[in-house]
Formats: structure tokens, C-alpha cells, sequence
């Protein structure tokens, strides 16, 4: 009697200099109870040793984990590592695995079980923030998505009720899967998206469009640190500017695609507000030197 046969699940891991964390990442793809999966290790032009480790388990593990690079060893982005993953994949179904994150051994079998059954395009599960990987004396914590769980959403609710326009935690990439064919038709990640928020335009066109799974399982590790893409955008002082940059995508979006949501359009119009600049003309521009001239003759 043939066996049913399992569908493939593609795991893409883009890394930029991580090899403290690399192994790790790897080795937890290796000791998924679910076994009918790639992992593309897709490099982003790393200086350090996470090139050598990722085609050493390239070459260790064929037809099973594959290395990729852009050409001549470019850095071009964690957008346009993701869709250089997406298009070298052959899964039916699509994970993304930072190189710094780890997953559980149930994650790939638990998702997948959750997309097949609620027929979805896009699951998302809680994720745990992983502090005691260095601090031992600092408790890891589970957010969970939104405010309901284990519960299909159809759209546009997640838009409203989920960051960055609602109020809720969203999801994290380590802990999601995704039907291959229908981020495709979504044009996949956007490349104008390097690092800050490129998770965060992927989701909204999923929230916009299509039905979404919430899961209250927690079987990935987001690892806290500071030199985190996010931990490195807030100190820097980048966050308020990539947000801005979202919210003016989310715009053109919304206006290209003719989404008239009118609760989204208002949610919108509120996180907009907030990034609004004074308008410099020219006779304003004089009346204020004129202002200033007279306050230091007195």
C-alpha cells in the first residue's frame, strides 16, 4: 500500500554575520519531529564564519539544506534574501527561520497540521522571547498574537486590531507558515524594505486579503538582543523613520489595490497623524526671520 505523501515545507534562513548563532538555528531545523523539509540557508553577503558553517551543512546534509548567495556576495537585504529563498524553493508551504531564533521540535508538524486543517493562507502561532539564552537570571516571556485566539480571521480585522496600527502584538517571522503559492501572488517581500518593517508589509498584504489563522501554540524563540535589526533600529534612533516609510507604503497600497476598509482607512489616517511636518512656504519662511530680528534687537 503507497503512503500518502507528506507535502514539502521550505524553510528560508537569511543570515548576515550570525555565526555565534547560526549552528543553533540550523541544528533545530535538524530535530523537527516533521521530516519532509528543505532548509535554504540563503547568505546576505556575511564577512564572518557564517558562510563556512552554512556550506559545511550544505554539504553534509544534501538534497536537505542548500546554500545560497547573491551574486558576486552581495548584501542587498533581508527583502531580497527572503524572495531569492522564495525563488530557488520547492515546498508547498513556506517558513521563515531567522539565523539568530530557534524552533522547537513540534513547530513544522503543529503548523502544518493548523494551515491543512482551517484551510488558510497564513498561519501564525505566539512566540516566546528568549532572554535566558545569555541572562539566566532573566525570564523568558510568550506573547501571544492579538487579543483571541485559535480563531480564523478574515479580512481586513487583523489590520485593525494588530501592530503597527492596532494595539495588539503581532506576529513574529520565526513563528508562521505560509502557502508558497499565495505569497507569490502577493509579490512576495518588498525589496525597498531592507531590514525595519519588511515583516510588517508582508503581513498587512495577508491581514488585507486573505483568511489568517491565530495560534495559541509557542514552539519558536525569538532571541533578545541589542544588536538586533530591531534592538540596533531603536538605539540608533531609525525606528520612527522605517515607520514612516511603512505608513507611506501602506498608503499607496491601499489606494493601488482600492481597499476602502473605512475602519482601516480611519486607523490609517490615526497612525498618520502622528508623522505629519509642518509646512514650510516661503512667506512663512520670512515672517519668522523677521520674528527672530526683532527678538534680538530688544
Amino acid at each position: 500500500m503507497n503512503k500518502i505523501k507528506k507535502p514539502e515545507v521550505s524553510i528560508i534562513t537569511c543570515f548576515l554575520n550570525t555565526d555565534q548563532y547560526l549552528e543553533e538555528a540550523i541544528t533545530s531545523v535538524l530535530k523537527q519531529e516533521y521530516e519532509n523539509w528543505e532548509l535554504l540557508l540563503i547568505d546576505d553577503g556575511s564577512s564572518d564564519n557564517s558562510s563556512q558553517i552554512a556550506k559545511y551543512y550544505a554539504s553534509r546534509y544534501p538534497n536537505k539544506i542548500y546554500y545560497y548567495e547573491h551574486e558576486k556576495h552581495a548584501n542587498k537585504g533581508l527583502s531580497a534574501s527572503r524572495n531569492l529563498g522564495i525563488e530557488v524553493s520547492s515546498g508547498e508551504f513556506l517558513t521563515f527561520l531567522d539565523a539568530d531564533d530557534v524552533w522547537r521540535p513540534q513547530l513544522l508538524s503543529g503548523l502544518l497540521n493548523l494551515i491543512e486543517q482551517h484551510d488558510v493562507s497564513l498561519v501564525c502561532e505566539a512566540t516566546e522571547y528568549w532572554y535566558d539564552w545569555k541572562d539566566k537570571g532573566k525570564e523568558n516571556c510568550v506573547i501571544q498574537i492579538g487579543s483571541r485566539h485559535d480563531h480564523v480571521f478574515t479580512p481586513p480585522q487583523l489590520m485593525l486590531d494588530l501592530y503597527p496600527l492596532g494595539k495588539s502584538p503581532a506576529p513574529c517571522v520565526c513563528g508562521l507558515i505560509v502557502k508558497k503559492v499565495i505569497l507569490v501572488k502577493h509579490g512576495g517581500f518588498d525589496e525597498t524594505f531592507t531590514g525595519m518593517y519588511e515583516d510588517q508589509v508582508f503581513l498587512s498584504k495577508f491581514y488585507l486579503n486573505e483568511p489568517v489563522y491565530i495560534s495559541s501554540t509557542c514552539n519558536n524563540l525569538y532571541r533578545q538582543r541589542p544588536d538586533s535589526l530591531v534592538g540596533a533600529s531603536h538605539s540608533k534612533g531609525n525606528y520612527h523613520s522605517a515607520r514612516k516609510k511603512f505608513l507611506d507604503w501602506l498608503q499607496n497600497y491601499l489606494k493601488e489595490k482600492n481597499i476602502h476598509h473605512p475602519e482601516v482607512l480611519a486607523s490609517f489616517k490615526n497612525a498618520k497623524s502622528h508623522y505629519k511636518t509642518p509646512v514650510w512656504s516661503p512667506l512663512r519662511s520670512i515672517f519668522l526671520l523677521k520674528k527672530l530680528k526683532r527678538l534680538f534687537r530688544r
